[in-house]
């Protein structure tokens, strides 16, 4: 009878930074606690790796290998044009037999910064090119899915990835829903328009979009306490502070930032900060929470400007492109560094994909159907779109997150309206229509 290979050292330093990465947060990542839980001495821990983030990334790619060919067998036995439905189901089966390797790579890998989101981006990448590889070698009259498969891999991770912290038992049960979602994207191949993420010109400014970035905090006065009460200076000193987290973020991460950098380029003593904020989490919390309201309140004020629901969310995502894209503080730390801060940020970010499923909401009621699409389906689309931004955001500069408002907007119409409809409705709007024509337009399409 065959013995059980035993694991090598590299193999429980792996599986000890994924337990611990799991349970503890990326914070909790260290040689010691590596090499506690893989039960390795820390001599041993540096034979295979310099550092605990070189470990890390080491973790991620492995799981992502086992991922790519998990994907690849079941791309294999499916027809060419079933390619996407195929990596959908794979990565719900592996999440679903393997659930702490697939939190760790489709939830904790954001938290590790630079390294980490290159790791999982670039498994992704991978996974996304073994489906167009498929689509390559199908009939152009085959009929298939539509949509940027980047986009599709990582939306699906950001949908399964809360499920799994929560350690929800019934994950191979996403897999039918997700397929009838993803089969209201089909079209002939020959057709296809929207599975490259090419950018569009930025459309007319946004009237609800302030002119001036809601990042610069203009109203904030320079330091010192020149004929100001003491509530207007702890504001302005709170104001400094926010915004300095934010910066921050941007040049370091959050990871490698210190309340004294916060400080320093906020121009404040540490003990100012320590009398508004316990600690450095509790800034960047702020920061999250100050740039979520404001996202949501200029987001829904354009929603309800709209005479029809795709007037609507055409506005309302106009609105919120622009904005992001105009403040890319709020963008990095809204959908890149927040990972990192820990898991109540986290779950902030799962909080704000929910609740952008209010918008999509009357849509069911714009156009009966008699399949309308599930509580799940919205979620995945919004979760989708969430990948887009964060494709945007994840590098330093200036997002271009509103030349993507088309691809937002045939993930979030198709649904509900069907691919032509919905694009001739976006070729309306890059068309320029005037608000009037655009309205008569989207009643006409019900």
């Amino acid at each position: 009878m065959p013995q059980p290979r035993q694991s090598t050292d590299r193999e429980l330093l792996l599986g000890g930074i994924i337990d611990v990465a799991n349970h503890m947060g990326y914070a909790g990542v260290s040689v010691q606690s590596v090499s506690s839980r893989a039960g390795l001495s820390r001599s041993i821990f540096h034979e295979h790796f310099a550092s605990s983030e070189q470990c890390f990334k080491a973790a991620i790619e492995d799981v992502q290998l086992q991922m790519e060919a998990l994907v690849a067998e079941s791309i294999a036995v499916r027809p060419a044009c079933e390619a996407a439905f195929a990596a959908v189901e794979a990565l719900v089966s592996f999440a679903s037999t393997e659930p702490a390797r697939a939190r760790f790579a489709m939830s904790e890998a954001l938290a590790g910064g630079a390294q980490g989101r290159e790791a999982r981006d670039a498994g992704i990448a991978t996974i996304a090119g073994s489906i167009e590889q498929a689509l390559a070698s199908a009939e152009q009259d085959s009929i298939a899915p539509d949509v940027a498969h980047r986009v599709l891999i990582g939306g699906v991770y950001r949908l399964i990835a809360p499920r799994l912290r929560r350690g929800e038992p019934a994950i191979s049960r996403l897999t039918d829903e997700l397929e009838r979602w993803l089969g209201t994207y089909r079209r002939p191949l020959r057709n296809h328009r929207w599975r490259a993420l090419a950018p569009t010109a930025r459309l007319a400014p946004s009237p609800y979009v302030p002119e001036e970035p809601i990042q610069r905090m203009d109203n904030v006065h320079a330091p010192g306490r020149p004929r100001f009460t003491e509530e207007e200076v702890a504001e302005n000193n709170r104001l400094r502070i926010l915004y300095a987290a934010a910066r921050m973020a941007e040049q370091k991460g959050y990871i490698a930032t210190s309340v004294a950098d916060i400080t320093r380029l906020a121009g404040v003593e540490e003990d100012v900060f320590a009398s508004l904020f316990a600690d450095k989490q509790e800034a960047f919390l702020t920061v999250h929470e100050l740039g979520y309201a404001q996202v949501m309140d200029l987001t829904s004020t354009a929603f309800f400007s709209g005479e029809t629901w795709p007037v609507r969310s055409w506005e309302g995502g106009r609105a919120l492109t622009q904005l992001i894209e105009d403040n890319p503080l709020v963008a990095h730390v809204g959908f890149v560094e927040a990972y990192a801060v820990g898991p109540t940020a986290i779950q902030r970010v799962e909080d704000s994909a929910l609740a952008f499923t209010f918008f999509l909401q009357e849509g069911l009621v714009y156009r009966k159907q008699r399949n309308p699409p599930s509580g799940l389906a919205m979620e995945v689309i919004v979760t989708s779109i969430f990948e887009i931004i964060y494709l945007q955001a994840r590098d330093l500069g200036k997002p271009e997150v509103s030349a993507m408002l088309p691809h937002i907007a045939h993930l979030w119409l198709t649904p509900f309206l069907g691919v032509r409809e919905s694009d001739e409705f976006i070729d309306g709007q890059l068309a320029g229509e005037a608000p009037a024509e655009r309205s008569k337009t989207a009643q006409g399409e019900r």
